[in-house]
């Protein structure tokens, strides 16, 4: 990315995702769109717009369009939590996505399986440059901030020793998968994909379609199976909020650091 102005819109389904950052905004200012408070201000003299999508493809399509069209946003970043769908990530993991798909989508025969008609697409990449810095973020919140944010009885309540960063494909869809079955059936269907949850890969599009630079950073909460150890209120509060919260600080960090505002 080149110098500019910016002003970037934080979003996530839930309370917890985003815990923190209007706490913190510098003259925040709430207005109401579609059910949706939209909060604006400065996050660490960056101006910004908070928004809680609420959970599904259709909530997040609405709700990232309104911060392009109404609150004229520049780039988008998603933070939330996600089920992992390979043995390799684990609970306690961040996947930053390179690129999205919706496994659910399926138009054939009158499209290819995956793609979303009329677009020509099944996979929408995001900004490499904003998803190479959330990347670092959640590097940096790793190495400098997990053991002191996360108590070591959390640690060991949700098994989690030292987290890694993946970077790959990450799939969503209108269905909370819990199942050995559904996630087989998405392994099967798309094996590169890291994880799943609801709401990523619509965000994608739109940003795809207004030509908004967009990145994605996911918490890994669950094995997207009946497996799963996890209480998903509790690592919400206990995990992914503090996660959310230093990844997004340590993101905007380095987007100073970087330059990349213009003066």
């Amino acid at each position: 990315m080149s110098p500019q102005k910016i002003k970037i819109g934080v979003i996530s389904a839930l309370r917890e995702e985003q815990a923190g950052l209007i706490e913190v905004m510098q003259d925040p200012v709430t207005l109401k769109r579609g059910m949706r408070n939209y909060v604006s201000g400065r996050l660490w003299g960056i101006e910004s717009v908070c928004v809680l999508s609420r959970i599904g493809k259709v909530a997040v399509a609405a709700t990232t369009a309104t911060l392009i069209e109404s609150f004229g946003v520049t780039h988008i970043i998603f933070t939330g939590v996600a089920g992992a769908t390979v043995k390799a990530v684990r609970i306690g993991d961040i996947v930053v996505a390179n690129q999205l798909v919706q496994h659910d989508m399926n138009a054939s025969p009158l499209f290819p399986r995956f793609e979303v008609p009329l677009t020509g697409l099944s996979h929408f990449y995001s900004d490499k440059a904003l998803s190479t810095l959330l990347s670092q973020a959640a590097s940096q919140f790793i190495h400098q901030e997990f053991l002191e944010t996360i108590s070591e009885a959390s640690r060991q309540e949700f098994f989690i020793d030292r987290p890694v960063v993946h970077e790959g494909l990450i799939a969503s869809g209108d269905q909370f998968i819990s199942t050995a079955l559904e996630l087989n059936q998405i392994n099967d269907n798309l094996p590169d994909v890291l994880a799943v949850e609801m709401e990523g890969a619509a965000a994608a599009q739109v940003c795809f379609e207004f030509g908004i630079p967009f990145a994605i950073v996911r918490t890994i909460s669950d094995n997207a199976n009946e497996d799963s150890p996890v209480d998903f209120v509790k690592f919400l509060e206990k995990i992914a909020a503090c996660y959310a919260y230093g990844i997004v600080r340590q993101f905007y960090s380095l987007l100073k650091e970087e330059k990349l505002l213009s003066a």
